[in-house]
């Protein structure tokens, strides 16, 4: 498959970033997370320059960017919900929040909304078990947090303002 020729600085500054790693093949996870820092997400055209850059098959690449939950392959909504199912978090509830999570947005998590508005994420464990059970609004730490509460602020999202 061809790579998509990418009009923007994005492209240089991701190029840059491979050739501070001296294009190694041990630096995929590095650039991953910068490519998607610089586009948001890691669509195919992007994973084949990643995979063409650091000499690298394609599969490989798409491997490591589906294994890591992190790792985004479509673009995330305006908001993101990430509950943590970790045992600590579990233990305390995760899973009601979760189901109040994708009950507010009314979708599954690992989708979002076809409006854009919400992406609904799960992950297995933030690091953060003192907090438990929590949940990451918009890159923000939010625990402990109940169910009714998380329900709350995601439905806030589906229907508030643009």
């Amino acid at each position: 498959m061809p790579v998509a020729v990418f009009a923007d600085s994005r492209l240089k500054v991701l190029d840059a970033a491979i050739r501070r790693h001296q294009a190694s093949p041990d630096a995929l996870i590095a650039v991953c997370h910068k490519a998607q820092e610089l586009y948001g997400f890691l669509d195919t055209p992007i994973l084949w320059h990643v995979a063409r850059s650091l000499r690298l098959p394609p599969s490989r690449v798409y491997g490591v960017a589906t294994f890591y939950h992190l790792f985004r392959l479509k673009p995330p909504g305006e908001h993101t919900c990430v509950v943590c199912l970790g045992t600590a978090c579990f233990v305390k509830g995760a899973q009601q929040l979760l189901d109040a999570a994708e009950r507010a947005a009314g979708g599954r998590a690992g989708q979002t909304t076809p409006d854009g508005r919400v992406s609904l994420a799960v992950a297995r464990c933030v690091g953060t078990c003192g907090l438990a059970p929590l949940a990451v609004l918009d890159d923000r730490v939010v625990g402990p947090i109940t169910p009714d509460d998380l329900e709350t602020r995601v439905r806030g999202w589906v229907h508030g303002p643009r």
